[in-house]
């Protein structure tokens, strides 16, 4: 399906019925043929914003999978480069396809981890993601991000594209809306659950809650995807700077001194 070198419907089947970590471990030898797969066109979008920004030291790619978004970190790291995944079939295979570099360049390592319980300290100058957030529910991000503040060095930045919604005009909207509900459905009445909500995202909700994370936000927008119809946007990019906590508690014991 897909290509002659993706999974069959009855694979994709098979992994729609599995939890999500045994799905991706059996769709990872043939997810790189699937359209499931950030776009080489994002990848190189958010690689050029990020350019601007950088260089950063050390980079972590949040549910990295089979490692397309590693390309970016490794183009604006310097000093090392770390994917974590919940699944161990999209780690081996992202291992396996790891290229050798042709001149000397931030250290490479895979990681099996839980974004929402990530196994590491204030490390990390930028986290990226792409693609993974619909595998999480709304409820569940105060505690995703809440793992990516505690990743991140003070000033550290948590970046990611984030294409505008289809309109209800557009055929993506009815698709998309179609697919959310079949998979609700299928959660209603199938264990375990396989969560993949792809609307479940919006940039109203996610930047509330990077806010109260600690994070301030700013929005770039990535022009190579150009406007809607009303000017705004067709994919942005979110990018999170983490707080200093020092200023945060001076701010909080300015604003008690203040009330009282």
């Amino acid at each position: 399906m897909f290509t002659p070198h993706g999974p069959s419907l009855r694979e994709l089947a098979v992994q729609a019925l599995s939890s999500v970590e045994r799905g991706y471990d059996l769709l990872a030898p043939k997810f790189d043929h699937t359209p499931f797969r950030t776009p080489d066109s994002i990848l190189q979008a958010v690689e050029r914003a990020l350019s601007a920004l950088g260089p950063f030291d050390h980079g972590l790619d949040l549910c990295c999978g089979t490692g397309a978004g590693m390309g970016v970190l490794r183009a604006v790291c310097r000093e090392s480069v770390i994917g974590v995944d919940i699944s161990a079939g999209m780690l081996t295979v992202g291992r396996d396809q790891e290229p050798r570099p042709a001149e000397p360049g931030p250290r490479v390592a895979w990681v099996r981890g839980d974004a929402l319980a990530l196994p590491f300290g204030p490390v990390f100058d930028l986290v990226v993601s792409f693609g993974a957030f619909g595998h999480f529910l709304p409820r569940e991000f105060p505690e995703l991000f809440g793992q990516v503040h505690s990743a991140l060095r003070p000033g550290g930045r948590f970046a990611f594209p984030l294409p505008a919604p289809a309109p209800p005009s557009s055929p993506w909207y009815w698709a998309l809306l179609g697919f959310d509900t079949a998979m609700r459905v299928r959660n209603a009445v199938w264990h375990p659950p396989f969560v993949m909500y792809y609307r479940a995202f919006r940039l109203g909700d996610v930047r509330r809650e990077l806010e109260r994370a600690g994070f301030d936000v700013e929005l770039y927008a990535l022009p190579e995807f150009g406007s809607r119809r009303d000017g705004s946007p067709r994919c942005r990019m979110v990018v999170a700077t983490r707080r200093d906590d020092s200023s945060q508690r001076r701010e909080a014991s300015h604003s008690s001194l203040a009330a009282s």
